[in-house]
């Protein structure tokens, strides 16, 4: 039980430091919609999506392979900090030497040197981070996501709400949150003490860690262009008539519409942070198979009840974190939330998938199943969003997310094998699809066969939900039980 008791540890720790940073994150998103208009916010969504896109190309995506071979103890951590590194600085020169061609794209006129430090800062504060996480200093890095989070929202009302500054404002006060992150862990964690490009530099290191990481650049790059083509197609697309919803306006309803869904985002990477670090750890175990049989039937459970609460509460939901009263195109939103909550439920299943191919160091595979996940999307949005708008992204966002999910679950078995409940996966599946649907129509009955539903799925998923709360049980006591053996 020791393995699902770290598990379980490392996930408390990492949301005892996440909560309120996510409660503030929430407060940001009522802060830019009371301030940004919907064609602003395109353009801020756009910049934000373009600079994920370059992260993972100018740093080769070497952040990835810290936390792998951070957590091996096979290798030297010395070597491994030094690599990266090397490896990101080479990246960084890149960036500047290409940065002109960023200035061709149309929504970067006066955003370029925003642009470019965003990208240095966020790489800068992505590998400080996951080498702390190499290291096992989970309290650390949950205590800088808070710090980060309160510097941001900060920077956020001092530049948007006071200084009024708009999309400039959030793209500065993203960079000095993360570069401020940055600094704190770099002396926090002494990371500069495993730094020697003279004793640490080892061509094969580099070597090993390049062919783990590289596989992983096209991977995040294809995820990103699930997500940027939506509101690339959207913004600039034609619709087939007038209730096709397209444009500048219907793209930032369009990024709006996803902050409810990022909520199931929000706790998936909470607890993918600490599943990561037991994936890798336990990878030479002889009962890994029964481990991922357990965590995932559980993971699943929760996921699924999850969204099924978030689609009955849409409405109230979308109307706490949206500010609908300057602009009230907003209050469409909750129209494309509840699609866009099981898209990104099925997100989070292949997000823990993905952990097989880490572990097994077969991120090759991550590639092409997110090519698969890509290539539906682009021609389902060409499709879609020609007839449907808006509703057409959300549809064929949950549907690339879903065809990678069955070609992931079919190949990750193959690496390691694990047990699944196909059946109950579809039920649940078909529960959130019938909410969601009298969530966007509305009939009459609406609530109350969303909460015949809910209840069902409660009753369905129960014996996982029950495993969980055992093994939270025993963790909770052990920490409960530790003050009075001390006093004693």
């Amino acid at each position: 039980m020791n393995k699902y008791k770290k598990l379980a540890q490392n996930t408390a720790v990492f949301a005892i430091g996440s909560f309120g940073s996510k409660i503030l994150l929430l407060l940001l998103t009522r802060l830019y919609s009371a301030n940004i208009n919907p064609g602003d916010t395109s353009t801020k969504s756009l910049l934000e999506q373009t600079a994920n896109f370059i992260i993972p190309i100018v740093t080769f995506s070497i952040y990835e392979a810290v936390i792998r071979y951070g957590l091996d103890r096979e290798y030297d951590k010395r070597e491994v900090f030094t690599s990266a590194c090397i490896i990101e600085i080479a990246g960084m020169v890149l960036l500047l030497l290409c940065s002109p061609l960023l200035g061709l794209l149309p929504y970067t006129q006066g955003f370029l040197l925003h642009l470019i430090a965003f990208i240095l800062a966020s790489a800068f504060r992505q590998l400080s981070s996951q080498f702390v996480r190499s290291r096992d200093m989970t309290r650390l890095f949950a205590l800088d996501g808070i710090l980060a989070t309160c510097s941001l929202f900060f920077f956020n009302v001092l530049f948007i709400s006071k200084l009024h500054m708009g999309v400039q404002g959030f793209m500065l006060a993203s960079v000095l949150a993360d570069m401020l992150s940055g600094i704190f862990l770099t002396v926090m964690a002494k990371n500069w003490r495993y730094l020697d490009f003279r004793h640490a530099f080892n061509p094969d290191v580099i070597k090993t860690m390049l062919r783990f990481a590289i596989p992983m650049i096209p991977t995040a790059v294809l995820w990103i262009i699930t997500g940027f083509s939506d509101r690339l197609f959207v913004r600039y697309m034609d619709g087939y008539s007038v209730s096709a919803d397209v444009g500048d306006a219907a793209a930032g309803i369009y990024d709006y519409a996803s902050k409810v869904p990022n909520l199931i985002s929000m706790v998936s990477t909470i607890f993918f942070q600490a599943w990561n670090m037991s994936a890798i750890t336990e990878q030479n175990s002889s009962d890994k198979g029964e481990f991922y049989r357990n965590i995932f039937k559980a993971y699943q459970a929760f996921m699924f009840l999850g969204a099924a609460a978030m689609i009955v509460f849409v409405k109230p939901l979308s109307a706490f974190i949206i500010d609908y009263s300057r602009y009230p195109e907003y209050e469409r939103c909750y129209l494309y939330t509840p699609i866009l909550i099981i898209a990104v439920v099925m997100m989070s299943f292949n997000q823990f998938l993905s952990s097989v191919y880490v572990a097994t160091q077969k991120t090759s595979h991550s590639m092409w199943t997110a090519l698969a996940a890509a290539g539906t999307n682009l021609i389902l949005n060409v499709i879609l969003i020609y007839k449907w708008g808006v509703q057409g992204a959300v549809v064929a966002t949950f549907a690339s997310y879903f065809v990678c999910y069955v070609i992931r679950i079919i190949d990750t078995r193959r690496l390691i094998y694990f047990e699944v409940d196909h059946i109950r996966f579809y039920v649940n599946l078909a529960v959130l699809f019938g909410m969601s649907i009298l969530a966007i129509r509305e009939p009459v009955w609406y609530h109350i066969g969303e909460l015949v539903l809910a209840v069902f799925m409660l009753v369905y998923n129960f014996e996982a939900v029950r495993m969980v709360m055992r093994i939270v049980g025993k963790v909770a006591g052990k920490f409960l039980r530790k003050p009075v053996n001390k006093r004693r």
